[in-house]
């Protein structure tokens, strides 16, 4: 696996813990993580699943041809 994809679902793993309950300072001590990278995943993900993800990365690529 390339080392994007491995991030982009690392991102998403740690997100995830978030929205289970785990605190956010946890998460960020546990996988090294900044406060500002983490808020950012979380403001730019939010609510997203998997499909949406998928859709945005793609609508995202069209846009650079």
């Amino acid at each position: 696996m390339r080392k994007e994809q491995v991030f982009r679902t690392s991102n998403r793993q740690y997100l995830k813990e978030y929205e289970l309950g785990k605190a956010p300072k946890d998460i960020r001590r546990e996988h090294g993580i900044s406060a500002p990278t983490f808020y950012q995943w979380k403001q730019k993900y939010r609510g997203m699943d998997a499909q949406r993800l998928k859709e945005l990365k793609y609508y995202k690529k069209k846009m650079l041809v």
